[in-house]
């Protein structure tokens, strides 16, 4: 039997679409949602409760459908869709779930991406508000985003019959999106859903581009994509959500929400039911009643808890033969896999039956148990709701960002005060946002006036029974939570709807508490004796306000682009010439060069002998790099670092270590001084997006009043280091016209200069192998040509590339540490032996934890240097280490520490290592022992860490 109405509706009644559920072939039209599809074909049922196996039926027409969840079958099946935002298309195949969707194996070959957008003001809803919104900011000349989670404008007005300006609200509809359209600086995204609002104005938009279209990927064109929008001004016009009611049998196939059967009749030209029952709490359910009797149903009953309903409206439901039965309740349904009955009692004002029961036959219960404002994403910006006793709501209250709600999403519910409060809020961001609007005059209209009080009743009692014994009356459906498992929350001792929402699960579903939330705190309430809900209070709400992919949040960055593979400007220079690469990061850099017949420890053996006897040149274009910039620079590096940069001159370099709160090594690097307000700062190549997001999170959450601005330039210059006593003949190659005299060049500053082949520089006098060094910084696009003139300008002194591991050797020697290897997230400054850079005159990140007793206790770990008593014996990096005489043969044994770094060494002559050891710069002479996994024990005395020119003599050159 078909519940197609023969007329009316916004679908295509000239394009019929075939689709099957659960296995059974039906017919749709263009326009219809597969839920509409499905009541049009007299499909109401939905997959049983998840836990009771309860039969369950479609409850409303978009986001806040507890039950009819589905999986659409495609190259890539979708679970965990809502059949009432699912568009019909062509050749579609769906199949219900109960609360749980199977992930496809198979791979997801269509494109997701993502896009990032500033705008003066984005809108979110195109109902009524926020079309008046967007009319009123965009005819300023300001950038505007209208964001509506439909597929067409109008919210509301698409399933009412108001009028606007003496036509059709929807006529008028299509004259403002006409006029948006044609505004240059306006953009209008629909399918597209905000789901997060986040600090400054930052906003998530899930906008779904061709699921309408069908299962397999359109050339060209994503699926889905992810809008960043960062606004200076936005208006939240989100609308409300209709609640249900709790009452037994609240759950029953044939129990829906008023607003979303009046949807299906007046948007997709559905009859949901021929005989119906309409209850509620408020004014909006009438124009549901009247639309069905005009539709042809049979109204059996208007049941509404007021006791005196506006006689007006009571007066249009008797002129269409519908009884009205004020001050009273449905308190129970019937029927098995469909609602065949309700039962009808009389209510007191306290809320308890009274008078006989009525059962009245019906195949539809019409249900509005009031209006909740969609403030999801209101809360989500930090703004505070209050509970507006005039309408049983929660609305917004105060502002956190540079935001405004309107109409229905502040609980505003008539027409002419949505377009009032749209105009004045769209005209007032715009002005805000630097563009003078003045506010349109609101047009007349008709249709949706200002409604009576509701009278909301939070629990339906039962016929017998107490609340405790109540389980049929569902709270939750989709969770199958009831009022029992609420009383026997607060029974345990449960106080907090946090707490009571956690034992029950009520609002943990795919809808987040959208339709049942209120419901839930209004029930609390009630069984706690409290005044109202807003004495309890509201959850907290978290995106994203609807479910989404996993595809979508990955976008693009999926398959090789997860973890994309970085290379330097230089890297087919390194591959010509027979570099084998290591992972650092991202990062491919060259660990070694391997001559003829060379393996890695000859390679290795023979670039240390090079950068210590003659010059060598590395690719050091991997470094993090991170531009400072803003009059407080300096203070801002005051209290990142250790050691102090507000005083270092302008043209100087300074090496750095910062840590965390508690004072452990972050990361280390130097940083050099460009100007007063412009440092060029370097980290590690792994860390360098961790220190980044590091410095905007001091900045952004604890001293949002510096005046600072962090940029990563990491991949816009190229770094190549010349390392040598010979360094400084190269040099004045390359660059003739600086002066690289260790007097007019002195270590650890920097010059700006032009090299030979006209390419501006950058060079800094650094040094991370204790030789004379330079790093050359050019932009990256002339990285590879730099690095060409750099062997060419070599060449005469024998010039050799060297790679990661001989760099890790030169700065062992040394006693250099690297950050990640030879510490672990609990070594001070001070355990590798750096007292020297830890500021005693002021503050900085961890300085406070410096002042713990464990920081200074006498058995911490310091880094030291090992040589192993056989000068050939390398020991293997992580070997634990115990001391001269301990039992390795019974457990547990004590260790005194680890190895972390170990290598060969040209320059000593023999192995050595680095460690950290408990006690170490005090057990210096002695020896330990590290036992390895094949049985041998290798000795190894414990040494200062710098091994190599511990002087410092070779520095300069």
């Amino acid at each position: 039997m078909t519940h197609r109405l023969p007329e009316g509706g916004r679908v295509d009644r000239t394009t019929v679409l075939r689709f099957s559920y659960d296995g059974v072939e039906y017919s749709g039209l263009r326009g219809d949602t597969l839920a509409s599809a499905l009541l049009a074909n007299d499909v109401l049922g939905t997959a049983p409760s998840l836990y009771r196996e309860r039969p369950r039926g479609i409850v409303t027409a978009g986001v806040d459908e507890p039950h009819a969840l589905v999986q659409v079958d495609g190259p890539c099946s979708e679970p965990m869709l809502l059949a009432t935002t699912v568009e019909l298309y062509d050749g579609l195949r769906a199949s219900s779930l109960r609360g749980r969707g199977r992930l496809d194996e198979a791979p997801d070959e269509a494109v997701h991406d993502k896009m990032h957008l500033h705008t003066d003001v984005l809108v979110v809803g195109g109902g009524p508000a926020g079309l008046a919104a967007a009319l009123a900011a965009g005819r300023s000349g300001a950038r505007v985003v209208l964001v509506d989670d439909q597929p067409e404008l109008g919210g509301a007005l698409l399933s009412g019959r108001e009028e606007i300006d003496g036509r059709p609200a929807l006529d008028w509809v299509e004259a403002v999106h006409g006029e948006l359209a044609g505004q240059p600086e306006t953009r209008i995204l629909t399918r597209a859903t905000a789901i997060g609002y986040h600090d400054h104005n930052y906003l998530l938009v899930a906008e779904r581009r061709t699921d309408h279209l069908g299962p397999h990927p359109v050339p060209g064109v994503s699926r889905q994509r992810l809008w960043h929008l960062r606004a200076r001004q936005v208006v939240l016009a989100t609308g409300s959500h209709e609640r249900p009611m709790v009452f037994a049998g609240n759950d029953r196939p044939g129990v829906m929400s008023a607003a979303a059967v009046r949807s299906y009749l007046n948007r997709y030209a559905v009859l949901p039911g021929r005989r119906a029952v309409v209850f509620t709490t408020n004014d909006h359910a009438y124009a549901t009643a009247l639309e069905l009797a005009a539709a042809g149903a049979e109204v059996a009953a208007l049941v509404d808890t007021r006791p005196q309903p506006p006689a007006t409206l009571v007066a249009a439901a008797h002129r269409v033969g519908i009884e009205v039965l004020p001050g009273s309740a449905v308190v129970a349904t019937a029927g098995a896999k469909r609602i065949t009955a309700v039962r009808i009692s009389g209510l007191t004002g306290g809320d308890a039956l009274t008078g006989p029961v009525r059962e009245v036959a019906c195949d539809l219960l019409a249900v509005s148990g009031g209006w909740s404002p969609a403030v999801q994403l209101w809360s989500q910006s930090r703004g505070t709701v209050r509970y507006a006793e005039a309408i049983a709501a929660f609305v917004p209250d105060v502002n956190a960002q540079r935001v405004q709600a309107v109409g229905a999403g502040r609980g505003t519910y008539d027409l002419a005060g949505c377009l009032g409060e749209g105009f004045s809020a769209g005209a007032e961001a715009a002005t805000r946002a630097g563009f003078p609007a003045a506010v349109p005059p609101v047009p007349p209209g008709t249709g949706d006036e200002p409604p009576a009080p509701p009278r909301p009743v939070w629990i339906v009692p039962g016929e017998d029974g107490e609340p405790a014994t109540w389980r049929d009356h569902f709270i939750d459906s989709q969770r199958d939570a009831t009022v029992a498992d609420v009383q026997r929350a607060i029974r345990a001792g449960m106080r907090s709807v946090e707490h009571i929402k956690r034992y029950t699960t009520i609002g943990t579903a795919h809808d987040q508490g959208k339709g049942c939330g209120v419901n839930a705190i209004g029930a609390i309430a009630r069984l706690l004796g409290a005044s109202s809900p807003g004495e309890v209070g509201t959850t907290t709400f978290r995106g994203p306000y609807v479910p989404v992919s996993f595809a979508l949040l990955a976008g693009r960055e999926r398959g090789p682009l997860f973890d994309p593979v970085r290379t330097t400007p230089i890297h087919p220079w390194h591959v010509r010439h027979g570099a084998v690469f290591e992972n650092v990061g991202q990062w491919k850099r060259p660990r070694y060069y391997p001559e003829a017949n060379e393996d890695m420890d000859a390679a290795v053996l023979r670039e240390c002998r090079a950068a210590r006897e003659g010059v060598a040149v590395m690719d050091a274009s991997t470094l993090g790099k991170i531009d400072i910039i803003g009059p407080d620079a300096g203070a801002f590096l005051d209290r990142i670092y250790t050691n102090g940069f507000a005083e270092l001159a302008v043209g100087s370099a300074r090496y750095g270590i910062m840590c965390r709160p508690d004072g452990m090594v972050l990361d280390d690097g130097v940083t050099v001084r460009l100007a007063d307000d412009h440092y060029y700062l370097t980290t590690t190549t792994g860390n360098a997006a961790a220190v980044f997001d590091w410095l905007e999170e001091w900045l952004q959450t604890e001293w949002p009043e510096l005046r600072v601005r962090c940029t990563s330039v990491t991949e816009q210059w190229s770094t190549v280091a010349v390392v040598g006593p010979r360094s400084r003949e190269v040099l004045a190659v390359l660059a003739p016209g600086l002066d690289v005299s260790n007097e007019a060049f002195p270590f650890m500053t920097a010059r700006q200069t032009g090299l030979a082949n006209g390419i501006p520089a950058r060079i800094c006098r650094i040094s991370f192998s204790g030789e004379l060094a330079y790093e050359i910084n050019v932009a990256s696009w002339f990285g590879l040509a730099v690095w060409e003139a750099v062997i060419a300008a070599g060449g005469p002194a024998g010039i050799t590339p060297y790679g990661t591991e001989t760099m890790h050797v030169l700065r062992a020697e040394k006693g250099y540490p690297i950050v990640g290897q030879d510490t672990d997230g609990t070594v001070t400054p001070q355990d590798l032996g750096m007292e020297w850079i830890v500021s005693r005159r002021k503050h900085f990140v961890g300085k406070r934890s410096f002042r713990r007793a464990d920081t200074a206790r006498a058995d911490r770990k310091h880094l030291v240097a090992l040589l192993p008593v056989d000068r050939a014996e390398l020991l293997p990096e992580g070997s634990q280490l115990v001391a001269e005489g301990v039992d390795t043969t019974a457990g547990p044994v004590p260790s005194l520490g680890h190895v972390t770094s170990s290598y060969r060494s040209a320059a000593l002559g023999r192995t050595f290592a680095l460690a950290l050891v408990r006690g170490g710069r005090d057990r210096i002479g002695e020896t330990v022992l590290a036992p390895l996994a094949d049985g041998r024990t290798v000795a190894a005395t414990i040494a200062d860490p710098v091994l190599y020119d511990p002087k410092g003599a070779r520095r300069d050159g």
